[in-house]
């Protein structure tokens, strides 16, 4: 691991004392694979977490160990960057090192291993970010590191070292913050913020009649040095760590997909049951549509809309593999994953129809009569922070109230496709009021919009959803409550 530093007798400062600084770091140490990751979060939006997958891929040497640091670094610095420039910005008199996105992640790494990382030392911590930072920028930009970043050492000797988690709450952009209090409560918000653990672990989810414990068994003898436990809220979750990468998993894509725990929730909570009609009505690439599909069989039907016709492309090129048991997962793993070709398996099977929409106009060629609808709506998924750190980093106040119109606009509008008495669950990956209880509310009082539908809030009536709402019409799920992401739902009945 590059952190354990290489017995040298280096110090950190500029090429060290026995001479010349070493040449660049190997492109797949574990820092330089963060600061790529990094670089392409703050240079191209991507999702660190996709950007991550990618770069540790092209990696492979790379040992447990370092992968967790690569790992931890990217989305350390992603949640308290804010905390972290301000600590460098006391013994920095310019910041122009901010520019270069490889420069700055990894002067950030510097800082935050040198206020975190208690297991780096400081002189290998500042030695890594140097040689990093002058690789990226040259001497002088090395010689600007070594000094800030061992000002910033003799700082935290000195004073000792923050917390993550009021470093990761003061990270958090001053409207985020109100928001979340008005929310939750200034106690629970903080909770929230700071809530691991990071990464959060990968769910799995069990089609309908699987055994839990039959494929933990199976599971973990496929991938011993990964954790495999059962979920706690929902029971068709398996929660995994350190598992590799699924599809090479026996089951993958037929008796199980890759599906977070709360959002698993969230189809249940739909309760749907066999013989229904359903309606899937911001499907994306159909994780929700698989696990609906499942629970109305045998005589059934599940639709799926998306506004975007490649992710139904994908829903429905993942047709046609035959299911497996956990019994027999060692020897039919490959038949499996060859026909699991998105990890969906036989996911689009019962799907019936799949339509393009864009619900903010019209309902298309989505036809009327549907038993239950759900409408997991487009979202601030500030529920989904502790996973997707940069959302904080790209959001603003003013997205709340364009994003609860469209919610408002998309669940009404598919409202008018269930039958009279027919079931709508209405749901975000978000915590904040403005795009829960607000919508709810909204979706719940008279409109005057010439739809011809009125919704009713209603009691769940899906054993799991009840559970979470206490009998009620709405839930939230909560990282640091439940182990979930966060989520919201709530249940109307359709009158027409």
């Amino acid at each position: 691991m590059a952190d354990r530093g290489q017995g040298d007798g280096r110090d950190g400062r500029e090429g060290g004392r026995g001479g010349a600084r070493p040449p660049h770091p190997p492109e797949s140490a574990p820092r330089a694979v963060a600061a790529r990751v990094l670089a392409r979060v703050w240079g191209s939006d991507a999702f660190a977490s996709a950007a991550l997958d990618a770069e540790l891929r092209r990696a492979p040497a790379l040992d447990p160990r370092d992968i967790g640091l690569a790992t931890e670094l990217v989305y350390g610095v992603l949640r308290a960057q804010a905390a972290l420039e301000a600590r460098i910005a006391e013994f920095a008199a310019k910041s122009r090192w901010t520019a270069d996105p490889l420069v700055r992640a990894h002067v950030l790494m510097g800082a935050y291993s040198l206020c975190f990382l208690d297991r780096v030392p400081s002189f290998a911590a500042v030695s890594e970010a140097v040689d990093g930072a002058q690789a990226a920028g040259g001497p002088r930009v090395g010689a600007f590191a070594n000094a800030v970043l061992r000002r910033l050492a003799a700082a935290v000797e000195s004073g000792g070292r923050p917390t993550l988690a009021s470093a990761v709450v003061a990270s958090a952009p001053g409207w985020l913050r109100g928001a979340l209090r008005r929310s939750l409560g200034r106690a629970a918000a903080e909770a929230f913020l700071s809530a691991g653990p990071v990464p959060p672990p990968t769910g799995l989810c069990l089609a309908p009649g699987e055994d839990r414990g039959a494929w933990l068994e199976a599971l973990r003898a496929a991938a011993p040095t990964g954790s495999f436990e059962a979920g706690h809220v929902s029971k068709a979750a398996i929660v995994a760590r350190g598992a590799g990468d699924l599809r090479r998993l026996p089951g993958f894509g037929v008796a199980w997909i890759g599906q977070e725990e709360g959002a698993q929730a969230l189809a249940f909570a739909l309760g749907a049951r066999p013989g229904e009609a359903v309606l899937d009505a911001c499907s994306g690439r159909g994780n929700k549509s698989w696990l609906l599909s499942r629970a109305v069989l045998p005589s059934g039907a599940v639709d799926a809309a998306d506004l975007y016709p490649a992710k139904l492309s994908q829903l429905r090129a993942a047709l046609g593999a035959p299911p497996v048991s956990a019994e027999g997962a060692g020897a039919e793993a490959g038949d499996a994953q060859a026909g699991a070709r998105d990890g969906l398996g036989r996911a689009a099977a019962s799907v019936r129809e799949t339509y393009a929409v864009d619900w903010t106009v019209g309902a298309g060629d989505v036809p009327e009569g549907y038993d239950r609808v759900l409408v997991d709506a487009p979202c601030s998924g500030v529920g989904t922070l502790r996973r997707r750190p940069e959302i904080a980093l790209r959001r603003e106040a003013d997205d709340l109230p364009r994003l609860a119109d469209l919610q408002v606009a998309i669940a009404r509008r598919a409202a008018t496709r269930a039958r009279d008495g027919g079931r709508l669950v209405f749901a975000v990956c978000s915590v904040l009021r403005e795009e829960c209880e607000a919508v709810a509310a909204r979706l719940a009082a008279p409109a005057d919009d010439g739809l011809g539908v009125r919704l009713e809030p209603a009691p769940f009536d899906a054993e799991l959803a009840r559970e979470l709402a206490g009998g009620g019409d709405a839930f939230r799920l909560l990282p640091h409550v439940h182990g979930t992401d966060g989520y919201f739902a709530a249940m109307f009945v359709v009158r027409r």
